[in-house]
Parts: structure tokens; sequence; C-alpha cells
């Protein structure tokens, strides 16, 4: 049965009045994201914003991979090989003295304590920072705490110019040291604590020299982004920073979700030791007082300007980068809505 000349007209206007009023759909931007380390049980609130679409929710197509130290992190981002990268601030101030014109910035802090040290033999002859003297240390190259050993040195007032500094690929740092093949193994802390309890290695056999004890108080690792981004692509970073607070947020209410969503991409890690590892990385790497009032992804910018200058004395830089230079707050979800308690 054929319409009527009317009766198509009136089905061509229908249509073309439900077409008019359908939104499109959202567009999604691409952002490549490199994490600080191996996929383990502290990174779940990436993995939790992707797994409940939040990222998506902001328009944001995310790849999350796998990284190879936080401090090799800012290198990757300046260089444009990620959009985003999970890495050390410490080694984004250096980069910005040596490369201004190339350096990212930072606009999300979550290591607010400094997570530096080197582990040695609990039965070895190294009890102090002195006792490092003329000894081997060694570390994965893109490992932040090796980065940062001229600025410890100085900063704990020891001759680190006999030191043997080696690199080590990240599985073989904890055997190497209880081998005795090297003296001292740079790291974070509760990295080498937790792969170390992997590797069959009790808690007592190590020691560590925590850069935190020797008047080191610095930033860690932050959310940092290309500055081409921030600049001509603010909302992304915006909703970038909104997901990922919302997955921090889940992640705080129920970490044992938070370490499945890692065991999705993960599946070989030990769920109830990644708990472990993130709930020390929680207590002892997140959790700085200034968090109460500012919240977590704040900084104190003075407390920043003194650990840019701290970097630059200690590594004898050529400049002295703004806080403005490392720093852009303005990205971040309100402060109401930033976790002011871990616990």
């Amino acid at each position: 049965m054929r319409l009527s000349s009317k009766a198509a007209l009136l089905a061509m206007a229908a249509a073309f009045t439900l077409s008019a009023f359908t939104p499109p759909a959202l567009a999604q931007t691409k952002l490549k994201v490199v994490l600080n380390w191996k996929y383990q049980g502290p990174q779940g609130m990436f993995f939790l914003a992707d797994d409940r679409g939040y990222f998506k929710a902001e328009g944001i197509d995310v790849q999350l991979d796998q990284g190879n130290g936080s401090g090799g992190v800012p290198a990757l981002v300046a260089n444009g090989a990620y959009d985003v990268g999970f890495g050390d601030l410490n080694a984004l101030i250096e980069l910005a003295a040596k490369r201004p014109g190339e350096s990212p910035l930072a606009v999300y802090v979550m290591f607010n304590q400094p997570p530096f040290t080197i582990a040695v033999k609990a039965d070895g002859p190294i009890k102090t920072a002195k006792d490092l003297e003329g000894k081997s240390i060694s570390g994965p190259a893109g490992d932040g705490a090796l980065k940062l050993f001229p600025a410890f040195c100085k900063t704990a007032k020891i001759d680190c110019s006999g030191v043997k500094l080696g690199n080590m690929q990240p599985n073989l740092r904890e055997q190497m040291l209880m081998q005795g093949q090297v003296d001292g193994v740079f790291g974070y802390v509760n990295t080498i604590r937790f792969s170390a309890k992997l590797g069959g290695i009790e808690e007592k056999q190590i020691r560590y020299i925590k850069y935190a004890d020797y008047g080191m108080d610095l930033y860690s690792n932050a959310i940092i982004v290309q500055k081409k981004l921030a600049k001509e692509k603010p909302e992304v970073v915006k909703g970038f920073l909104r997901a990922l607070n919302k997955g921090m947020q889940d992640a705080i209410k129920d970490p044992a979700a938070s370490v499945e969503a890692v065991a999705k991409r993960e599946p070989l890690i030990k769920i109830p030791l990644e708990r472990e590892r993130a709930d020390a990385t929680f207590a002892d790497e997140m959790n700085h007082p200034e968090i109460k009032k500012l919240g977590l992804g704040n900084v104190d910018e003075d407390r920043l300007l003194r650990s840019i200058t701290t970097m630059v004395d200690a590594l004898a830089l050529p400049r002295t980068p703004t806080v403005a230079e490392i720093w852009d707050g303005s990205f971040l979800p309100p402060s109401s809505e930033l976790p002011k308690k871990l616990f």
C-alpha cells in the first residue's frame, strides 16, 4: 500500500525532526598514558576509573601502559611518546631546569611523601648513609631514587665520588642484593619490600636507607601532561583528572575492588600481596598531613618551591624553574571533591 504524497511528506518531516534533536555520539579524545611501573596494586584507581566508565563519560578513550620507572616518565611525556604520565615530580624539576621549552607540567600530585630509598642487607655493614661511601649500588635505569642519588649525597653530606653505580633489570633487583652482587639497590620502599616478599625474602633481611630520613622532604609521583595538551585542550585535562579522582575515591572506599581491577590486566599478580602493597602505599606515600587541608592531588606551593630549590642546589642545575613551570593546580577538581582522608 502506497503512502499518499502528504503522508510521505509528514514522515520525512518527522524523520528530519528526530535527527535534528538526536545528540551526536560523544567524540572520544584518545590519550596515551604511561604508568610509573609494571601493573601493581597501588595503580588500581586508574583501572577502576576505566572499568567504571569515568574516562568514557568525560569523552576520553584512555590507553594505560606499564612503565619502567617513575624517573623516566617526564621525558616520555616531553618527547611526545605519551600524552600523560604518572611519574616523579623531581625528575620533572630537573628536566625543566635543563630543557625549559620542552618540559611537561604536573597537574595532580598523588605521592606526597618521598618513597626513595637504598635497600641493603640487614646483616651487612651498611647501617647509615655514610656507610655507602665506596660501595656498589644499582637500580633500574629509570628509577627515581637512582636519579636523585646525587641530591641525596649532598643532602646527607656524604662523599659519593667512590660509589660504583650500575643498572639492572627490575626483576633482578632484590635477588642481586641478597646474592651479594651489589651492596645496595635503588627503589621505592614499598616496591622493594613487596617484590622481595614475592621472591621469598623476609622483611627482616632488608634494611632501608631512606632519603626522607636525611632531610629530603620531596613530593614524588604526579600526573604529568604535555604543556601543549594543557594549553590546547584544557577541558580534556580537567576531564581526565575528574575521572581519575573518582577512581581514587572508589579505591579508598573499596581497596579490594581496586586491586581486582589491576588483576584483570595482569592475572599473574598475587592479589593478597598486592592488596598489602596498595595499603602500604596509601599509608606511607600518599598520606602526608597536608591532605587534610589541601586534599589529595593538590600541593603546598611553598613546600614545592623548597623542593625545587633543593633539587637545583643539590644537582647544580643550570637554572631554577618557577613553581608555575612545574605545577598548575587549575585543572584539579574542586577542593571539596579531593580526598581529605585515606583511611
